[in-house]
C-alpha cells in the first residue's frame, strides 16, 4: 500500500567491512544505518578466506538477519546492501550483494548508482552466451567482470568499468580482498573508515559510528580502493572527469547527521532556509516542518524572518510497510497515517509549511487540506529545493518527467493544485550557494533533477525502441 510518498528516492546503500571478528554482524549494524536509502530488500556477503557465504531477502534489515541467520555468515570480511523499490518490481533475485563463482574464483558485488548503457552492454553479452538471473543492471557488471581475462581482480573491475557508462558507488568482495570504487564524476556518495585494524566502506559515515568506527575520507570520484592483508592502496585506473555529486543528497537523501564531500547535510539543509527566507519571504503567524525532512530548512527558515517555530503536524514512526485501510475508505487517510496535525498549534494562523520538495504534488495537496481541516487561516508553502522538473538516470527511483508536476505547471499553477495561498520555491543559485556554504564550493554538482543538464548523455527512447536504460535501477 502507498502511503502517500511523494519524494525522489535514492535506490540503495552500500556496506563493507574487512578484517574483523563479527563482520556479519558489524555488517548488519552497518546497513542499519543506512535503511533509510533502501527499505525493499537487504543482503549480506561474507567471506572466511576461502568461501563467500551468502544471505540476501526482501524486507528491513531487522527482518531479513535474524540472529540465526547471522550466525550463518562466518568471517572477517564482508559487504552488504539495502535496495528501494523500484519499477522493476520486488523480487528477490534484484535483491544484492550479488554472488558469482566464475574462472576467476568467487566474486560478490554490491552498487549504489545506475549504469545509463546497461541495456546495450546486456543485448552484446547476451549474444556472446551470458545468461542473466535478474533484471538488475549490477548483473551486467559482473558479467563484464567474469569475461574480463586481466591477471587480477583488481585489473578485471577496470577493464569492466571501462565499459560502464552512468553512476556507480561500488564494493566487491573475493575471498582475500574488498574493492570499493566510485564513478569518475562522483555522483553516488562512498565514504572510507577505520575500526582498528578493519578498514569499512560505505555511502555515508552515520555508518561508521553505530559500529564505533571513525571517519577518515571520502573515497574520490574515480578512485579504486583495493583493500587486503597489506592494508589499503588507491589506484586511478578510470579517466578523470569534472565531478558533478548529486546534490539532492544534500536536500533529502543523505542522513542530516552526515558530512558529504566535506559539508554537513544538516547545516547545509539550514541554510537551505535561510537562503529560501531571502528568496521567498511570507507574511505569517508562524513557521512549521512537514517532519522529519523539512525540518532543518524550517528552523533555517524560521529563524532567518525571526517567525516562530513550531511542530505542527506530528509523525509517527510506527508506519509499516503495509497495513490494513479501513473498509469506508478516510480522506487522505495514508497521509493522515504518518502525519497529524496540532490543532492548538495551528486554529486561526497563518502558516509557512517548509518541505524539502513537491515530486506529483499529491502529498503537499492532502498536507494543506489537512492544515485547514484543523484551523489553519492561511497556508503558505515553502520548497527547500528548486522544483523538480527532470527524472534522474543516475541511481534515483524517480517518475517520468510527465509525471513530475513542475515539469508542466508554473510555481502558481501548483500553488492552486496543492491549495495553498502561495508556493516559493528556493533557486538553483540558492541551493548551491547553501550546499557550498562552509568553503567547499570547489565542488561540482549534478542539479539534472532541477535543470535538465545531464552530466552523462542519456538515450530516451523512440517509439518501438528498446531503451538504454536499465530494467531495474539499483
Amino acid at each position: 500500500m502507498d502511503l502517500d510518498d511523494d519524494h525522489f528516492h535514492d535506490e540503495c546503500g552500500v556496506f563493507g567491512l574487512f578484517e574483523a571478528d563479527q563482520a556479519a554482524n558489524l555488517t548488519y549494524l552497518g546497513l542499519h544505518a543506512l535503511q533509510h536509502r533502501g527499505q525493499e530488500a537487504a543482503g549480506i556477503v561474507t567471506s572466511d578466506g576461502a568461501r563467500l557465504f551468502v544471505h540476501r531477502a526482501l524486507g528491513l534489515v531487522p527482518e531479513v538477519f535474524t540472529q540465526e541467520v547471522l550466525g550463518r555468515l562466518p568471517g572477517k570480511r564482508a559487504i552488504g546492501h539495502v535496495r528501494y523499490s523500484t519499477a522493476g518490481g520486488s523480487h528477490v533475485k534484484n535483491a544484492q550483494p550479488l554472488a558469482v563463482d566464475c574462472a576467476h574464483g568467487s566474486i560478490a558485488l554490491a552498487h549504489n548508482g545506475n549504469l545509463t548503457n546497461a541495456v546495450p552492454l546486456r543485448t552484446e553479452l547476451e549474444a556472446g552466451g551470458s545468461i542473466f538471473s535478474s533484471a538488475s543492471d549490477t548483473e551486467v557488471l559482473v558479467h563484464l567482470i567474469a569475461k574480463s581475462r586481466a591477471a587480477t581482480h583488481e585489473a578485471r573491475v577496470a577493464e569492466a568499468l571501462a565499459r560502464a557508462e552512468g553512476a556507480y558507488s561500488l564494493v566487491i568482495l573475493t575471498p582475500d580482498e574488498l574493492i570499493a570504487v566510485r564513478d569518475p564524476l562522483g555522483l553516488r556518495p562512498l565514504c572510507l573508515g577505520q575500526m582498528g585494524d578493519a578498514h569499512v566502506i560505505a555511502s555515508e559515515p552515520p555508518a561508521f559510528a553505530l559500529i564505533g568506527a571513525e571517519y577518515v575520507r571520502d573515497v574520490e570520484p574515480g578512485e579504486m580502493l583495493i583493500i587486503d592483508d597489506f592494508g589499503v592502496r588507491s589506484e586511478r585506473p578510470l579517466p578523470p572527469a569534472p565531478q558533478r555529486s548529486c546534490i539532492f543528497e544534500y536536500v533529502y537523501f543523505a542522513r542530516p547527521d552526515s558530512h558529504l564531500g566535506g559539508v554537513g547535510v544538516y547545516a547545509a539543509r539550514k541554510r537551505m532556509g535561510q537562503r529560501l527566507a531571502l528568496e521567498q519571504p511570507v507574511d505569517a503567524d508562524l513557521v512549521i516542518p512537514v517532519p522529519d525532512s523539512g525540518v532543518a530548512a524550517a528552523l533555517g527558515f524560521a529563524g532567518a524572518l525571526g517567525l516562530p517555530y513550531e511542530m505542527g503536524l506530528i509523525r509517527s514512526h510506527y508506519v509499516g510497510r503495509t497495513f490494513i485501510e479501513p473498509q469506508n475508505t478516510i480522506r487522505n487517510f495514508g497521509v493522515r497515517l504518518k502525519l497529524h496535525p496540532v490543532r492548538e498549534v495551528l486554529e486561526g494562523k497563518r502558516v509557512a509549511v517548509v518541505d524539502d520538495s513537491i515530486v506529483r504534488g499529491t502529498t503537499s495537496r492532502k498536507i494543506a487540506r489537512m492544515l485547514r481541516e484543523a484551523g489553519a487561516s492561511e497556508v503558505h508553502l515553502r520548497i527547500s529545493s528548486p522544483p523538480t522538473a527532470w527524472p534522474c538516470f543516475y541511481g534515483i527511483d524517480t517518475p517520468r518527467r510527465q509525471e513530475l508536476l513542475a515539469s508542466s505547471h508554473s510555481p502558481e499553477e501548483i500553488a492552486r493544485f496543492v491549495l495553498a495561498d502561495s508556493l516559493g520555491y528556493l533557486s538553483i543559485a540558492g541551493l548551491r550557494e547553501a550546499v557550498a556554504g562552509d568553503g567547499h564550493g570547489g565542488q561540482g554538482f549534478c542539479d539534472a533533477c532541477f535543470s535538465g543538464d545531464y552530466p552523462i548523455p542519456v538515450h530516451l527512447p523512440r517509439e518501438g525502441e528498446r531503451a538504454n536504460l536499465p530494467l531495474v535501477g539499483v
